[in-house]
């Protein structure tokens, strides 16, 4: 991959630079690059959308849009090559997918250089995305076989009844990826169904598709077969109701609002779905926490990716006996962090992916500060660094008057609060609608495991913000409450692809009146059977 260089001088948010109107302006990316990657899509509209880079506001290239029929279209195709997929051996999806992780570690800086260009996310947060893409190609490809494979199951009557369990592909899964991880959530969540023997049909965030299309090159180059997963691309509200039509999957991952939508779109349907929604997550400081590590990873917890993340950390609950020396370093880290729109390692917060985030973050600071917040560290939208640049902010004094106290602001603002008891932490933790991640701090992990089995959240994390689950690629993740439904990751993750089927073989012994009993007697054999198989310790 080849990008070129601005040379017109810098973008105004409500002006965005394109070559076709500005002959000042210049692609970011090698067209012939771009071309080569939109070939793949399904779109005959006729019409383009043109993509910018987030944190210069640089125009990378046209993404053609795609129409309903467009979708129609794509899952006939996916689905004539599903049928041949769903034959494949565990061996051969599994070296599919072990190639599919050497190619990604080994073409990480291409997939870096593209990813950062496109969202606009600092080179340690764009680092994230293909090591949780390999990670996850390599964990299904060694365990697709113990989760697939045919199992027995406890019959009935033991030695005489016989249970196996078989596992088949859904058909054909729909794929709707967000924005703010455009490599990982455009394919986790379809390696795992291709794992399964389905076919996929996805639609990349319209703000940055060029990702999903670099990952779908990779996964075609690693030997998945051409047409098996098809990609369309334009807005969700055109094209997400055709592909719950034809779908016989769907994994959504986006806000509460549009979450709730697409579950009833589902239902109308009769098929299942997979949500990760929104989140105000929350990290607990306990007063035996070592501070230092608590405030670093407080800061990695919130900042990272600019706070664009569904499990960023939006809300601080720490005991009050260390809450003076926490907040002090949190502050210090927080105001020494790197912002800036460069792809070279060092950066350590790079820009918000458009006008529309940069409004809500901003609106959110400012409600709070007018309905009397005070600002700890940053507070004010960077446009000297680039056009979405915002501080990572730190508020103190927040309450329930104010929107950021409980609804998600998905940017670089979280909230600190003292708390004077363990329960009082919990309590607030567990407050409000959300239940997608939380951490807790505490030198003495045996206790701080117990407070984490009181918080109502999907994912808890002792003495790391997120990442402790989030890559632990074997353990389910997805959210509780109005943070979703559905899990992906381990078992769970490429299960729910699967229809399950038992076949029970029965053996001698029939069911009903026989060898000339009466029904009455026949009734009162069997239940003598079934308390002793119940005092023999039978399930």
């Amino acid at each position: 991959m080849t990008t070129r260089q601005h040379t017109s001088g810098k973008k105004r948010p409500s002006d965005p630079l394109d070559p076709e109107h500005d002959l000042g302006a210049t692609y970011a990316l090698d067209q012939s690059f771009v071309r080569h990657l939109t070939r793949r899509l399904v779109a005959s509209s006729g019409e383009s959308t043109m993509i910018h880079a987030p944190a210069t506001g640089q125009p990378l290239g046209s993404i053609p849009k795609s129409t309903p029929e467009d979708v129609h279209l794509a899952f006939a195709r996916s689905r004539e090559v599903a049928r041949t997929w769903a034959e494949t051996s565990y061996g051969e999806r599994s070296k599919m997918l072990m190639k599919l992780h050497d190619m990604i570690l080994d073409r990480r800086e291409e997939i870096m250089d593209l990813i950062c260009w496109e969202s606009g996310k600092a080179r340690i947060h764009a680092f994230d995305e293909p090591l949780h893409v390999a990670l996850t190609a390599r964990y299904y490809a060694r365990t697709l076989k113990k989760h697939l494979e045919p199992r027995r199951r406890d019959g009935v009557v033991p030695l005489l009844t016989r249970v196996e369990e078989h596992r088949s592909p859904k058909g054909v899964v729909a794929i709707i990826s967000p924005w703010n991880y455009p490599f990982t959530m455009a394919l986790v969540d379809g390696i795992a169904a291709l794992a399964a023997g389905n076919g996929v049909v996805s639609k990349p965030d319209h703000h940055t598709p060029f990702s999903a299309l670099l990952g779908l090159e990779l996964l075609e180059e690693a030997g998945l077969p051409p047409g098996l997963w098809q990609m369309v691309a334009g807005e969700g509200r055109k094209l997400g109701g055709p592909m719950i039509e034809e779908a016989d999957y769907l994994c959504f991952t986006g806000s509460t609002a549009t979450g709730k939508h697409v579950a009833k779109q589902c239902a109308e349907q009769l098929i299942g779905c997979s949500l990760e929604l929104g989140g105000k997550n929350p990290i607990i400081v306990l007063a035996d926490a070592d501070v230092e590590r608590a405030a670093e990873g407080a800061v990695r917890a919130a900042f990272s990716n600019g706070g664009q993340l569904c499990v960023s950390t939006e809300r601080l609950y720490v005991a009050a006996e260390i809450y003076d020396d926490f907040v002090a370093k949190f502050v210090d880290l927080t105001k020494a962090m790197r912002l800036g729109p460069s792809h070279d390692w060092g950066i350590d917060m790079g820009s918000l992916i458009s006008a529309e985030q940069l409004k809500v973050v901003a609106d959110h600071v400012d409600d709070a500060v007018a309905h009397g917040a005070t600002v700890l560290a940053g507070g004010k939208a960077r446009p000297d660094i680039g056009p979405y640049f915002y501080e990572p902010t730190i508020l103190e004094g927040v309450t329930s008057a104010m929107a950021c106290h409980g609804d998600e602001t998905f940017g670089p603002v979280i909230s600190v609060y003292p708390v004077h008891s363990e329960d009082e932490a919990v309590e607030l933790a567990n407050a409000g609608d959300y239940g997608l991640n939380a951490a807790v701090y505490s030198r003495n992990t045996a206790h701080a495991r117990s407070v984490a089995n009181r918080i109502k959240c999907g994912t808890v994390n002792i003495n790391e913000g997120f990442s402790a689950t989030f890559a632990s690629i074997d353990a389910p993740m997805g959210g509780m409450r109005s943070s979703g439904m559905g899990r992906r990751q381990g078992a769970e993750g490429i299960l729910r692809y699967t229809e399950v089927q038992a076949v029970a073989t029965q053996y001698f012994l029939r069911f009903g009146p026989h060898w000339g009993l009466s029904d009455e007697t026949y009734a009162n054999v069997m239940t003598m059977a079934v308390k002793l198989l119940g005092h023999l310790g039978r399930a």
